[in-house]
């Protein structure tokens, strides 16, 4: 397990750029793996959502890791009811004014290279994101979401995201984690 010192002593998180090479990213998981080699330049000059890179600060042409962040919004829609949906926001906002959604940054993928898995590269990326919304919100952003896979909805858990519904039927679920918990 590296610590949070020794990571951003060694690594570098920046935006995808054409000068880095996706070839060679192999994360175990095809879908993942074909995003990033396939479809993130797509998504980044279509601005549906920014793709960002881990590599080794003297060797900027291996991706070790990468996540994409998109805007987004938590809402009534997101809950089956409305009842719900008020549950959620007295259980967050304690009396303030209540809106019929809030804003939200997506991370829409992360994925990690089989050689680094099982690192604690995962909770440093999830660390650097909400310092990264944190420590200057630039649009108004309260909330991080995800649809994670259920074979990781354990691992987002240990870093203090919470399902916004519980669904035994769907592959992915989606969680939240509120910046308001984030101290600096």
């Amino acid at each position: 397990m590296i610590s949070e010192f020794d990571f951003f002593d060694k690594y570098e998180i920046q935006k995808l750029e054409n000068d880095i090479s996706v070839n060679e990213f192999d994360c175990g998981d095809d879908d993942l793996n074909d995003f990033i080699r396939s479809e993130a330049f797509f998504y980044k000059h279509q601005y549906l959502s920014m793709p960002y890179v881990l590599t080794e600060k003297d060797r900027i042409d291996k991706i070790l890791a990468y996540f994409t962040l998109a805007n987004d919004k938590i809402s009534v829609a997101d809950f089956p009811s409305n009842n719900q949906f008020n549950k959620f926001k007295k259980e967050n906002f304690n009396k303030e004014k209540y809106l019929r959604s809030y804003p939200s940054v997506k991370i829409g993928r992360l994925a990690i290279c089989k050689e680094m898995q099982g690192q604690g590269i995962g909770t440093h990326l999830l660390r650097f994101i909400k310092m990264y919304f944190v420590a200057d919100n630039k649009t108004g952003c309260r909330f991080i979401t995800l649809d994670a896979y259920r074979g990781a909805t354990d691992f987002y858990k240990r870093n203090g995201f919470d399902f916004l519904q519980k669904e035994d039927k769907n592959p992915t679920q989606l969680m939240y984690f509120d910046l308001m918990n984030v101290g600096l």
